[in-house]
C-alpha cells in the first residue's frame, strides 16, 4: 500500500508476499458467461400467461390499494384481475383459482411468467401452480424489463388514471 510521498520518494507499508497476495486476487479472470435468457414465445391463447401486482394511489396520502393483474401474452387479453388492499400470496393464489376454472385450464397448459416479488414466490401461489399443473416463468434477478407485458399495460392503466384525475377532478 503506497502510504506517502515524500521528495517524490514512495513510502510502502506492506510486505512482498502481500503485493503478491493481492495482485493475484485482482488479477485479471476469464469474464464470466452470461446466457440470454429463453424468449416466451406463445403460438396459441392460454399457453404463456404474464402477471404483475402494481400501486394504485387513493387520496389518502401514503395510503394505496394493489392491482393484481394477468394477461394472456398471445392475445394480449387480460384474463383476470382484482384489487386487494395488501400484497399477498393468498390473494394471487385465490386469483389464479378463480381463472383458471373460468378459463378452463388443463393440467400442464399454461407457464406462468412473473418477476421475483414475494407473493409470486409464496408457498401457497407455488403450491397452486403446482395443483393446477401451471408451470412458472420467472425474471432474472436484479432486471427490471423481464416483464414487459404486464409493465406495458400497467402504464397504460395508470396514464388512463392520471388523465381521469386531471381532467374530472
Amino acid at each position: 500500500m503506497l502510504y506517502g510521498i515524500h521528495n517524490f520518494l514512495a513510502f510502502w507499508v506492506a510486505s512482498e508476499s502481500t503485493f503478491y497476495r493481492v495482485s493475484r486476487r485482482y488479477a485479471s479472470r476469464p469474464a464470466k458467461t452470461v446466457h440470454k435468457p429463453k424468449a416466451l414465445i406463445a403460438d396459441h391463447p392460454n399457453q404463456i400467461w404474464s402477471w404483475d401486482i402494481t400501486y394504485l394511489a387513493t387520496s389518502i396520502h401514503g395510503q394505496f390499494f394493489y392491482l393484481y393483474l394477468f394477461i394472456d401474452i398471445f392475445s394480449r387479453k387480460i384474463v383476470g384481475w382484482q384489487i386487494f388492499e395488501e400484497e399477498s400470496a393468498r390473494h394471487a393464489a385465490d386469483l389464479i383459482t378463480d381463472i383458471c376454472w373460468r378459463e378452463n385450464i388443463a393440467k400442464h397448459q399454461v407457464t406462468l411468467h412473473s418477476d421475483n416479488g414475494s407473493p409470486m414466490k409464496g408457498a401457497t401461489m407455488l403450491a397452486t401452480m403446482r395443483d393446477f399443473g401451471i408451470a412458472a416463468s420467472r425474471s432474472r434477478p436484479a432486471v427490471s424489463n423481464d416483464n414487459p407485458y404486464s409493465e406495458s399495460c400497467f402504464r397504460t392503466c395508470l396514464a388512463k388514471q392520471n388523465l381521469i384525475k386531471s381532467t374530472y377532478f
